[in-house]
């Protein structure tokens, strides 16, 4: 299965996407990210800006195609403090969807905390001890104590960098007083957290994100080079407290030419580092490990641990359009073994009568799904359960399919039972003629292989249809009793013998127990409705009602299925 995660920060958008292994690990077969500064000047409850929502939009759009090139099952996105606190929030959301189709979750400031702690887990080896967290985005901070598998704590605080640039950073460089005021501001925000923390006792520091990212590669390049993998690097507290100095003391100039330094995050590093500073020293740790795995990782953890069940169908049913068909017959609590043997026998009769229809494996495709959700409609009650499929299939939010295909499928499990397809019909009508025609054949199959597993047993391996002239012989591969499916086929024929044009007569074979084939003819003279004869036109008629019963259907035999009017 592969997934792509987007995070919707308050200075960047991130997406990866993702290729899931059979064991619920994952690796990495893209990524991509654009800084737009969606949360620039509108922090703080303030709108989102024109500027920062079409550069947003720009880039999802971008990255919608790109997931769709990789074919991605799914694609999970989450926005964090800059949509979360706009005013306009809601309409950016309505927005992307309605341009991209990308459903944004707005996610709170502990979701996200706890999020990146499982993917700082995934991507750092902390085993069984305990770590501390650090995650500095643009709107806000994330702190969080816990082992790989289990968080103790974690909170999140309005102090990203973006928020702190633009309320303290007035001048290049930042002035004395400037710094103290951030320092003091950092402390009364967070400061008594941080001691929590450190009072707990920890392992290590981790530092996740594009900020603490950026500035451990330039504390690590203090020597003029610059380390090659950032991941799981680790980095002295006193080379970061360096870095900060030197990047407080600078201009823009000074800074740009500093090793290691990501030009599109010169103005928010001067912040960056008095922030990132300041916890590591209030934690008293002495070093800090890098992860270059964050929310967006978050993501996929996640939704992995929530539907691992899901995950395992699609290696199962690697096809969109056929697993969402099995998921919804799932939903729907139908009757697999059913379904899929009137799918069977339906195939059986399209392949074996292509020279009449002229079909293409395209309709065959419709009628292998029509016929696998037949019987949804039972999930709402059994009683007119044929609409009821028919509703269900229209909205059951299958992926995949043009909107046309799933009219089709839907009227298919429609008319498996009672009335025939008429134009006066919903849905039916107004279908153009060739799709009408379709129609009626496709579901005039799906009607006979119902009714050829009349008992829900499946008690038939095959059907064989062999035209003679002026009919069909349909001879019944039988690996038991199908007395009840011969009844329930003399029954439900007729709008197949219609679309071919002939008559056709139903022989049973199987096996006895001494291995002799036999058919209905051995039996005739004892059960006159198993097999009528070829110059004997049908008695038309009604089965004796009996006993209810759910899954054979409403009115099962009450004594031998053939007695017929």
């Amino acid at each position: 299965m592969r997934i792509a995660a987007i995070d919707i920060g308050t200075n960047s958008v991130h997406m990866i996407v993702v290729q899931v292994r059979p064991d619920l690990s994952f690796e990495v077969i893209d990524r991509e990210k654009d800084m737009v500064r969606l949360g620039a000047g509108g922090l703080d409850g303030r709108s989102l800006t024109p500027t920062a929502v079409n550069a947003a939009l720009q880039t999802l759009s971008k990255f919608k195609r790109i997931a769709e090139s990789h074919k991605v099952d799914e694609i999970v996105a989450a926005a964090t403090s800059a949509t979360r606190e706009a005013d306009n929030g809601g309409d950016f959301i309505a927005e992307v969807d309605r341009q991209t189709g990308i459903r944004i979750r707005v996610i709170s400031g502990t979701e996200e905390a706890r999020l990146i702690h499982l993917a700082a887990g995934y991507g750092v080896d902390i085993g069984g001890t305990t770590a501390v967290v650090v995650d500095i985005g643009g709107g806000s901070v994330e702190v969080t104590l816990g082992t790989a598998t289990h968080l103790t704590v974690g909170r999140s605080f309005k102090v990203g960098v973006i928020r702190l640039t633009e309320r303290f950073v007035k001048s290049d460089p930042l002035s004395g007083g400037d710094e103290r005021r951030l320092i003091k501001h950092l402390n009364r925000e967070m400061g008594a957290y941080i001691d929590q923390i450190a009072a707990r006792k920890f392992d290590r520091v981790i530092g996740t994100s594009g900020t603490i990212l950026s500035l451990g590669l330039m504390a690590a390049s203090e020597d003029g080079e610059s380390p090659e993998d950032l991941r799981n690097l680790r980095v002295s507290a006193k080379a970061l407290h360096r870095l900060r100095k030197h990047l407080v003391a600078s201009d823009i100039e000074e800074r740009l030419v500093t090793p290691g330094m990501d030009p599109r995050r010169a103005d928010l590093s001067v912040a960056g580092s008095v922030l990132f500073d300041t916890i590591v020293r209030r934690l008293g740790a002495d070093q800090f490990t890098l992860c270059d795995l964050a929310l967006r990782e978050g993501l996929v953890l996640d939704y992995i641990h929530r539907n691992g069940a899901r995950i395992r169908k699609v290696e199962r049913y690697p096809d969109v359009r056929r697993r969402s068909i099995v998921e919804l017959g799932e939903r729907c609590g139908y009757w697999s073994e059913h379904a899929q043997q009137v799918a069977r026998l339906a195939l059986n009769i399209f392949d074996q009568t292509r020279s009449v229809h002229g079909l293409s494996d395209r309709e065959r495709e419709w009628l292998e799904y029509g016929a696998l959700l037949h019987d949804v409609g039972v999930h709402i009650s059994y009683e007119r359960h044929h609409r009821h499929s028919y509703y269900l299939i229209k909205n059951g939010d299958l992926r995949g399919f043009d909107p046309q295909e799933i009219e089709v499928i839907a009227l298919i499990a429609r008319y498996h039972r009672q009335a025939t397809p008429k134009k006066s019909h919903e849905g039916f009508g107004d279908l153009k003629a060739p799709i009408r025609r379709t129609v009626k054949t496709l579901s005039a199959m799906v009607r006979l292989a119902e009714g050829l597993d009349r008992s829900h047993a499946q008690a038939l391996a095959g059907i064989d249809l062999y035209p003679r002239g002026d009919d069909y012989l349909a001879r019944l591969r039988a690996t038991g009793d199908a007395e009840l499916e011969l009844w329930a086929a003399h029954r439900h024929v007729a709008p197949l013998e219609g679309i071919l044009g002939k008559p056709i007569r139903f022989e049973v074979a199987n096996n006895d127990y001494h291995g002799r084939t036999i058919t209905n003819t051995d039996a005739v003279k004892n059960k006159p409705h198993a097999q009528q004869p070829d110059d004997a036109p049908r008695v038309p008629g009604k089965a004796v009602r009996g006993r209810r019963h759910r899954r054979v259907g409403k009115d099962d035999a009450a004594g031998a299925a053939g007695e017929v009017a």
